[in-house]
C-alpha cells in the first residue's frame, strides 16, 4: 500500500509533529487569552496575539462528527476508512482517522483516545489516530 502524503512541517506546526514522535498530543495555546487551537497557526483567532505555547493533551475525547470515506482512495489508508473530528477533553477539536472499530460501529459521542501510529518506512513520521477507549491496540 502506498504511503500517505507527508504533511507540511513549518515553524507553527513543528511542535505538534515533534510531540507525536515523543508520544505526546500537543495542542497550541494562546499565551494572551489561553484559547486552545488546532490546527496550529501563527495568530490567535480570538485575540489576534502572536504569542503562543502548547499544552500536552490527555488525548481523550468524543467523536463530534465523522465520515466514512470510500472514494477516492487515500494512499496508506484502507477504504472504507473513518475520519473523525474529535472534541478533546481540553476543549479543542482534532481530525484523524479511526482505527480498531468497524465503520458501521462508529457513532457521534463515541469515546476515543489517541494512539501514535508510525508510518512504515518513514523514520520520524508519526501521526495521530483515534481508537475507541479500551479497544486493543
Amino acid at each position: 500500500m502506498a504511503r500517505p502524503p507527508r504533511p507540511t512541517r513549518d515553524r507553527d506546526s513543528a511542535f505538534f509533529w515533534e510531540g507525536l514522535e515523543q508520544g505526546e498530543l500537543r495542542v497550541q495555546r494562546c499565551m494572551a487569552c489561553q484559547q486552545l487551537r488546532h490546527p496550529p497557526g501563527p495568530l490567535c483567532p480570538g485575540c489576534h496575539s502572536f504569542d503562543w505555547d502548547w499544552i500536552v493533551s490527555a488525548g481523550r475525547g468524543e467523536i463530534y462528527s465523522f465520515v466514512v470515506h470510500h472514494h477516492p482512495p487515500i494512499p496508506g489508508l484502507p477504504v472504507p476508512c473513518v475520519i473523525a473530528l474529535v472534541a478533546l477533553e481540553e476543549g479543542t477539536r482534532l481530525v484523524a482517522n479511526v482505527a480498531g472499530v468497524a465503520p458501521e460501529d462508529v457513532a457521534v459521542g463515541m469515546r476515543v483516545e489517541v494512539e501514535f501510529h508510525e508510518i512504515e518506512g518513514e523514520d520520524g513520521w508519526t501521526v495521530p489516530r483515534w481508537r475507541p477507549v479500551g479497544a486493543p491496540a
